[in-house]
């Protein structure tokens, strides 16, 4: 069975629930514990992009009722690590407040500062990244093609960034919207197989528009770190289980990938069905990933669970993959939730405290 990992983004608050630039304090507190980052994946504090933020991964595990202990494990152990520095997690894609995030005290982020401007000064977002195991990397780009058209369905079951800069977005994922801004981020074209995935990324660096292979921001890409593929797409989920959700989709898109060519639609069609996900979420509709066409998006959603429910039978998860998706349409994901608690009167900080409370949530 395929093993997965899960890698999350958190931001870093006071208690009062204001984003702090305490990363790395965080990473040294972390360093003296032995939560820093290694050789090996998983069970590690890293570090992100701006002082506000923290990532932390699971080891991978194939067993999807022990990847959702390593999530909610990893997420008590970087809070713990956080509170000795004054500060908690919070499972956010954005900061709901008006926030002049600082990029980390490291070369190579002040050097991508410089160049992207107000690109790289807007960026504080989080988000949910999934690795699953591939046995080679001609099986990873068939992979990588079969998840094309299923991606935003992810987007949307994720969406956990409604606010930004003090402003109610009307979108589900606006993080998605911040983070497309880089050069390489988004949907990509089909691959066909590995010379071609690595004609693309050799081509990329040639243009000069992004500096070294970690800018290639794909919302799925193969691994340079470890033998996976990699699929960036989500945003951060309030939700640990809602997290392990998302591993077992792609999973289950993964297994379904492998001697199942299917038809491309164009880039041009998924960015459209990419921004839809993030502005309607699970609120309006989706397009389908069979028709193109516009539907509601609990009929997308059960879509995607019924292309996969071969492989996830396999796998043993189909009977919690069908009853969290259940809880999620019912409850709604992240952005429902932080918009549900702004009607019971919630500012900007109080969101923010609800969501650390969910975030570490049993």
């Amino acid at each position: 069975m395929r093993t997965l990992g899960v890698e999350e983004e958190f931001l870093l608050v006071t208690p009062e629930g204001r984003p702090q630039p305490v990363a790395t304090t965080v990473l040294r507190h972390a360093s003296t514990t032995g939560r820093a980052a290694g050789d090996e994946p998983g069970g590690n504090l890293e570090k992100e992009f701006k002082q506000e933020q923290i990532e932390t991964s699971t080891p991978p595990r194939a067993d999807l009722g022990e990847l959702v202990a390593e999530i909610r494990a990893g997420r008590i152990r970087t809070d713990e690590v956080a509170r000795q520095a004054g500060a908690r997690i919070a499972a956010l894609a954005t900061a709901p407040q008006v926030v002049e995030s600082s990029v980390l005290p490291d070369r190579r982020a002040h050097t991508i500062r410089a160049e992207f401007g107000a690109t790289a000064r807007d960026q504080l977002t989080c988000g949910c990244h999934v690795h699953v195991s591939i046995e080679d990397e001609e099986e990873g780009v068939r992979i990588l093609d079969h998840l094309r058209p299923w991606n935003a369905v992810l987007l949307a079951l994720s969406g956990n960034s409604p606010s930004w800069q003090g402003t109610a977005t009307g979108y589900a994922s606006y993080r998605s919207q911040v983070w497309g801004r880089w050069p390489t981020a988004g949907p990509t074209a089909p691959f066909g197989d590995a010379a071609g995935y690595h004609a693309v990324i050799d081509e990329l660096l040639g243009t000069g528009a992004i500096l070294d292979e970690g800018m290639v921001y794909f919302d799925a890409r193969l691994s340079s770190r470890y033998p996976t593929v990699e699929v960036r797409v989500a945003d951060v989920c309030l939700d640990a289980e809602d997290a392990a959700l998302q591993a077992a989709l792609v999973r289950g898109l993964a297994e379904s990938a492998v001697g199942d060519p299917v038809s491309q639609p164009r880039t041009e069609l998924l960015r459209a069905a990419t921004w839809r996900a993030a502005r309607s979420g699970l609120t309006g509709d989706l397009v389908s990933p069979l028709t193109g066409k516009p539907l509601p998006a609990a009929e997308v959603v059960a879509q995607l669970v019924e292309h996969v429910r071969p492989a996830l039978a396999e796998a043993g998860d189909l009977e919690w993959v069908e009853r969290q998706v259940a809880t999620v349409l019912r409850r709604g994901n992240g952005a429902i939730q932080q918009l549900g608690w702004r009607a019971e009167g919630a500012d900007d900080d109080e969101v923010v405290r609800r969501a650390v409370d969910r975030t570490l949530a049993p």
